[in-house]
């Protein structure tokens, strides 16, 4: 438990101390996210800080004491999604193939697992959707950062394996630091989607035991739950769009934090509720697994 605290100390100022390079080079390369539209900013930011928790995370995978397999696994795909996020960030790809992209990722992570074949599909699926779900709620500052601190804090509670968990979270928070309450630099989508990825890949290689004799129902319930906040905002929001007729990947200001922002509720305040929402859903999947 000491190595996992180290970890976490040597990553927070990985993320502390690297953000600011990150900016530099958002800066020299353009990469920038400009105000205006359903965007709550209201200034030109860099938005690169996502190679930070890339970078941070291949450095803890290679010193971390005996990586089981998953670890290496969910290297080589976050590293896919990654850096087809960061090109995105760069000059906008087409939706269709960043989810493709993605959906390689999650399988590579989860062939290996000893589940039948149809629980495999489905954590694939799941996974996918969870990589795009934490880029859609990444639309005010510090939200993406704080649903993936609750659940890496949650996982470490209830899922085991700390010296996975508490070091990334403190990468994390190391990040945070320079993106609420006064933004200074933004996730993109390389890092959003980065996170969603790790999160959930990590979670499918915790959790899996507890599938063993369950069925299709069971597992949709306890997937839906375990994706927490993300995932329930962006199924409401997809629905949404495709009963308007519209892409289901269309970018609005429907999401959850859209319309508390609206209506006149503080981004703590916004943070915090949905916050709250995102630990009920992930305490109650575990509770669900019998974790």
């Amino acid at each position: 438990m000491l190595a996992a605290y180290l970890f976490a100390l040597v990553m927070f100022l990985w993320g502390l101390a690297v953000t600011p390079v990150s900016i530099a080079l958002a800066g020299k390369f353009r990469i920038l996210d400009k105000p205006g539209g359903r965007k709550t900013h209201r200034s030109t930011m860099p938005r690169g800080a996502g190679i930070v928790i890339w970078s941070g995370y291949l450095l803890w995978a290679l010193f971390l004491p005996n990586p089981g397999v998953e670890v290496r696994l969910v290297a080589t795909g976050a590293s896919l999604v990654f850096v087809v996020g960061y090109m995105d960030d760069m000059h906008p790809l087409p939706s269709l193939m960043r989810l493709l992209f993605h959906a390689a990722a999650a399988l590579w992570v989860v062939y290996t697992l000893p589940v039948p074949l149809w629980q495999r599909l489905l954590l694939t699926i799941w996974i996918t959707g969870a990589t795009s779900a934490y880029n859609f709620i990444d639309g005010m500052d510090g939200l993406c950062l704080i649903m993936t601190l609750l659940t890496m804090l949650m996982a470490a509670v209830f899922a085991g394996s700390p010296l996975i968990w508490i070091p990334l979270s403190g990468l994390v928070f190391g990040v945070f630091a320079w993106n609420f309450p006064s933004p200074r630099t933004f996730l993109g989508d390389g890092g959003s989607t980065l996170l969603g990825y790790i999160c959930t890949s990590h979670l499918a290689w915790n959790v899996f035991p507890s599938f063993f004799q369950h069925g299709l129902f069971f597992m949709l319930a306890a997937l839906l739950l375990l994706g927490g906040a993300p995932v329930l905002d962006t199924l409401i929001a997809m629905t949404r769009r495709i009963l308007t007729r519209r892409s289901p990947f269309t970018p609005d200001r429907g999401h959850a934090h859209h319309k508390l922002l609206d209506a006149g509720i503080p981004k703590p305040l916004t943070i915090l509720v949905i916050g709250c929402v995102h630990v009920f859903m992930l305490f109650s999947g575990y509770r669900f697994l019998g974790i």
